[in-house]
């Protein structure tokens, strides 16, 4: 169901306060695990050399293919979203629209499949 759709059928809910970003819901400095520094040169090698597009809003659509139906499906998608701004050189303010979908697999089967496109107004 679109939000449009959901709209019409009076099951989108809003609540007028201001979204806390994650910087904001640490306190003090937080540091790199060499877990993530060992993720973060396995994303390097592995993800594709593509373009992506420059002067537009952007959408992102990532799926992520879990052994777990425990995982929750928004855990990756900030650490690999800064690894890909990093690498493509975007920022991510500029992702307007994200989709995440989450699959299960056999362990060993995991995955992350994305699309970086430009975001069409309408």
């Amino acid at each position: 169901m679109s939000l449009c759709e959901a709209k019409a059928h009076g099951v989108v809910h809003r609540i007028d306060l201001k979204p806390l970003s994650v910087n904001q819901a640490w306190k003090g400095r937080r540091f790199k695990t060499d877990r993530y520094k060992a993720y973060i040169r396995s994303c390097r090698a592995l993800l594709p050399k593509i373009e992506v597009p420059q002067g537009c809003k952007l959408q992102i659509h990532f799926v992520f293919g879990f052994s777990s139906a425990g995982s929750d499906w928004d855990n990756p998608i900030k650490p690999l979203q800064d690894i890909m701004q990093d690498l493509y050189g975007f920022n991510d303010s500029r992702i307007y629209r994200g989709i995440t979908d989450k699959v299960l697999v056999k362990k060993g089967s995991e995955f992350i499949e994305f699309s970086i496109t430009p975001l069409e107004d309408g």
